[in-house]
Order: C-alpha cells, then sequence, then structure tokens
C-alpha cells in the first residue's frame, strides 16, 4: 500500500495513519483523492497486519468537503455523468463505513460538507476545541444527499432536520453534544487521546471487533423484536464462543494472561 498525491499512508505496528494530503485546498474532495480514499481503505479492509485506522486531514482544516474546481466540473456535467460522481463519492464512504477495522477521524479543523459525511463514516471521531462543522449545501442551491445517511445516523434526523436546513456553523461542543464526534479535546491532547483510544481497542479480538461493528448494522437495519434479529444475535454469540479466537480470548480470562493478539 502507497501514499499518492492525495492520500499519505503511514504505519505504526497494528495502526495505519490515513492523511488526507490537500492542505492547500483545505482538503478538499476531487475525482482523485475521492478514489485514492476509497482504494486505501479497501486495501486497508484486507491487511491483516492493520488493527486500527486513524483517519487525519493535514494543515488547517479536517476537510472542507467538494472541491469548487470539482464542483465547476461538475455543474457542466448531464445528469447520468453526475449520478457517476455521487456514486463514487457512496462508494468512498462506504468504504470507510464498511471497514471491518474501526477508524478513528481526528478533526483538527474545519469539516465542511463531505467532511462531515466522513467523520460521521468513523467509528470514533474525536475533536479539537477549536474544531468547527456544517452541512452547507443548500446555500449553493443542492443537498447534503450521499452523505446524509451516515450524518443521520450519527446525530438523527431532528438534529439532521435543522442543520441541513439551516447551513449553520457549529462547534466542537455542539458536534459532541448532538453525537457528531464523542470527545472534544484541547489540540495539544489529540494525538494523545487517539494513541490511547486505539490501544483500548487493540485490547479487543480482531476478529470479535469486526462482528462487533457488523452487530451494530444488524441492529439497525432489522425490525426490533423480531425473530430475525434474534436468531441472528443468537447466531452471532454462538459463533463467536465456538471460534478459535473466542476460545482464546475465554481461555485467556480464566488463566489470567494476555490472549494470544495481545502478545508478551
Amino acid at each position: 500500500m502507497t501514499s499518492t498525491a492525495d492520500v499519505m499512508i503511514a504505519r505504526d505496528g497494528p495502526v495505519a495513519r490515513v492523511t488526507l494530503d490537500r492542505p492547500q485546498l483545505h482538503n478538499a474532495f476531487d475525482e482523485a483523492l475521492i478514489g485514492a480514499l476509497a482504494r486505501t481503505f479497501q486495501e486497508l479492509a484486507l491487511d491483516e497486519a492493520a488493527r486500527v485506522v486513524l483517519l487525519t486531514g493535514a494543515g488547517k482544516s479536517f476537510s472542507a468537503g467538494a472541491d469548487l474546481n470539482w464542483m465547476k466540473r461538475a455543474s457542466a456535467y448531464d445528469e447520468e455523468r453526475n449520478r457517476a460522481d455521487a456514486r463514487a463519492l457512496e462508494a468512498m464512504l462506504r468504504a470507510i463505513d464498511d471497514c471491518p477495522k474501526p477508524v478513528v477521524a481526528l478533526v483538527q479543523g474545519a469539516a465542511i460538507g463531505g467532511g462531515v459525511g466522513l467523520v460521521a463514516a468513523c467509528d470514533v471521531a474525536i475533536a479539537t476545541e477549536a474544531a468547527v462543522f456544517a452541512t452547507s449545501e443548500v446555500r449553493l442551491g443542492i443537498v447534503p444527499a450521499v452523505i446524509s445517511p451516515f450524518v443521520v445516523r450519527a446525530i438523527g434526523p431532528r438534529q439532521a432536520r435543522r442543520y441541513f436546513v439551516s447551513a449553520e456553523r457549529f462547534g466542537a461542543e455542539e458536534a459532541r453534544r448532538i453525537g457528531l464526534v464523542h470527545e472534544v479535546v484541547p489540540a495539544e491532547r489529540l494525538e494523545a487521546r487517539a494513541g490511547e483510544i486505539a490501544a483500548e481497542i487493540l485490547k479487543g479480538g480482531p476478529e470479535a471487533i469486526a462482528s462487533a461493528k457488523q452487530l451494530v448494522r444488524l441492529c439497525q437495519t432489522m425490525p426490533q423484536g423480531g425473530s430475525i434479529l434474534a436468531e441472528a444475535t443468537v447466531a452471532a454469540i454462538a459463533e463467536r464462543r465456538a471460534s478459535a479466537e473466542g476460545k482464546e480470548g475465554i481461555g485467556a480470562f480464566l488463566e489470567k494472561r494476555k490472549p494470544a493478539w495481545i502478545g508478551s
């Protein structure tokens, strides 16, 4: 896996760091960045050595959303070409959301439009006190369509209705209050806090973590209280208990030792 002109990849043991690397354009999306980010997460999904992914932005901003030059080009596209562009953006967000490895967003500055979608697609989001957010699409006469499933899931329909229609900017504490980010920290604590969360994640079994992410999806998509969901959850725990990883984890707990995935 190699870095590109738009996405920088670094490794620290089992922690992979993915950095949006267009600081001069506030890490705004265009076709190249969208494609590179989608490919990166598709590859990380298959990389057994990577167990946690940190998603960051270079420079002052996390991501300012759509690149103005890309938007200008898109305004001349016909409907079918615009559909293809939108599908590519959705595939990028889906690659992050579907990644079996936990993805932690480190939001050090502005996350606007599609940048909010990126934050919402991650499993954990930490923001600095200076971070700002907005779904500002209606001010351009468009809507936050592709990011909406991820954002509404994160903040709920009531908050989404407000911020989708007002397009107002809001700060990190409001983002935490409505559920877009989990924690707000001083800028100088961002990296350390991300490291602490990554260390906690690494204590869990990698297969169990991937299954836990899938379990949340099951609970979101299947009718609550129904037999289908009940059977799915029964199958999930039965499969994990019977798995080699499950047996190792339970055995390690009973024997008061570290499980094999943590090492010595």
